[in-house]
């Protein structure tokens, strides 16, 4: 499956409970937020941080006719791939979904996400190697 950028309102959302608009700016206003992702920005964030707001900004625009949460994931996982970063496991943060308009959503995103780096790094230096 190829994900293509949608070029309506999203009737997938949710089972068509939610509806994202589309306008002519939506994609550059998204790929605005995702280069904030990127370190060394105007105001430097924490990495755990960085990957939030990439996979929570990803559920913001719903930029795909369908396939959105598995391209935040995977926006998520190239944040912390890009700095050398590979998760022992991501059972937290895919077994739950985050609301991008919730604040506390995305507290508790990033607080998974520091979760799931401690584990990592506590394996790592047990001398364990992330799963393929």
């Amino acid at each position: 499956m190829t994900a293509r950028s949608r070029a309506g309102p999203s009737p997938f959302a949710k089972g068509g409970r939610e509806r994202y608009g589309i306008g002519p700016d939506t994609r550059a206003r998204l790929d605005a937020c995702l280069a904030e992702s990127a370190a060394g920005g105007e105001q430097p964030l924490s990495l755990t941080a960085r990957a939030a707001r990439a996979h929570l900004d990803v559920c913001f625009f719903h930029p795909f006719d369908d396939g959105n949460a598995r391209c935040a994931f995977l926006a998520l996982v190239f944040v912390l791939a890009r700095e050398g970063v590979a998760l022992n496991g991501v059972g937290l943060l895919r077994r739950i979904a985050f609301r991008a308009d919730d604040p506390q959503d995305a507290l508790t995103l990033v607080r998974y996400i520091d979760a799931h780096l401690a584990e990592t790094r506590r394996g790592v230096a047990l001398g364990s190697r992330p799963d393929r």
